[in-house]
């Protein structure tokens, strides 16, 4: 059947309920899912859930109270992170239709009725007649090279399995799994390198709007060779947590946006080694953040536009953001003779 990509981002659900497809493969965010009630979804699946949007939910419980809903329903398996107790809850407390499977996603071998990573390969434990005893190669972590380079990340092969997951439960074939994964190529703003200028590596993941989004993003890098660029509007989040976490990659942090203040505080007090500097929003003040990011980097390290938080106090939205990034780093390339 023809599938379509719906809802947050892109074209919303409303504008595709008369097309041809059959199948709908929906994104809902935490907003949209506070006001849904009659949502029965095939499969479902909550990737993480961290604290975010806590100026418009209210609490971290609000917050995750709504994402829980997209459990709600759930016809055929609700997919979950195996290693996240969090959301496996929301799967345990979700009202589903009777028959209705709970299917976890590992980082590693997998147990009955999971997806997992065995020797270099996607593994179907969960959508096989003899799971109990068998499980079925679905892709080779090799197949995501070309959207991820060599190495993918952590959360890289999360995505992958949980596409997968998805997929299997409606019944897609193995062989249609490892096409589907091989010709992806991520949407942009997500993780790209957008340039190698001054020596640098620029990686442009301005879709990073949270701190989970940002962890990950930062995630695998070598200690000290990372320059982080961080800020704009933070939603409410506390970002403690999250500098704890990738202080050990860091080189050197660039706060921008309106909520620096609450960033370099938890700066101060979580990663007091680590050089920073502040960038208002002057006129081409993108194009400062990038030099300031070369003034606190050393050749061969890796620059990343990682916000953790909206773009919305400086731009229309993240890609509007992430294209600002990429000219600088453009410029950048043509002063020093680097590619963009």
């Amino acid at each position: 059947a023809d599938a379509v990509e719906v809802g947050n981002i892109g074209t919303p659900i409303t504008r595709a309920i008369d097309s041809a497809a059959g199948v709908f493969a929906v994104e809902l965010s935490s907003f949209q899912l506070h006001t849904t009630r009659s949502v029965s979804p095939l499969a479902s699946i909550c990737l993480n859930v961290d604290a975010d949007h806590l100026d418009w939910h209210g609490s971290a419980e609000a917050y995750a109270a709504d994402k829980a809903r997209v459990y709600e329903n759930t016809v055929r398996a609700c997919v979950y992170p195996a290693s996240d107790r969090r959301v496996e809850r929301m799967v345990e407390d979700a009202d589903v239709v009777e028959g209705a499977r709970a299917i976890g996603l590992a980082l590693g071998a997998p147990s009955v009725s999971q997806l997992g990573i065995v020797g270099g390969l996607l593994v179907d434990r969960a959508f096989v007649e003899d799971r109990a005893h068998h499980a079925l190669a679905l892709a080779h972590v090799s197949d995501l090279s070309a959207a991820y380079g060599p190495h993918p990340s952590a959360a890289a092969l999360s995505d992958a399995l949980a596409a997968a997951a998805l997929a299997r439960a409606y019944g897609v074939e193995a062989e249609a799994v490892e096409e589907g994964l091989r010709s992806f190529r991520p949407a942009g703003h997500r993780r790209a390198i957008v340039g190698h200028a001054a020596d640098l590596t620029w990686i442009d993941d301005s879709k990073a709007t949270n701190a989970h989004a940002a962890r990950a993003s930062l995630a695998g890098l070598p200690p000290r060779s990372a320059v982080w660029i961080v800020g704009g509007d933070a939603k409410g989040q506390d970002f403690h947590d999250l500098i704890r976490a990738v202080e050990p990659v860091l080189r050197g942090v660039v706060v921008i946006g309106r909520d620096r203040s609450a960033l370099a505080a938890a700066l101060d007090e979580c990663a007091p080694g680590v050089p920073r500097v502040e960038v208002d929003g002057h006129e081409d003040w993108m194009f400062s953040v990038v030099n300031e990011a070369v003034a606190l980097s050393v050749p061969g390290n890796t620059v990343v536009l990682a916000p953790a938080c909206a773009s919305w106090d400086q731009f229309e939205n993240y890609a509007r953001r992430g294209e600002a990034f990429a000219d600088a780093v453009r410029r950048l390339a043509a002063q020093w003779g680097g590619r963009p």
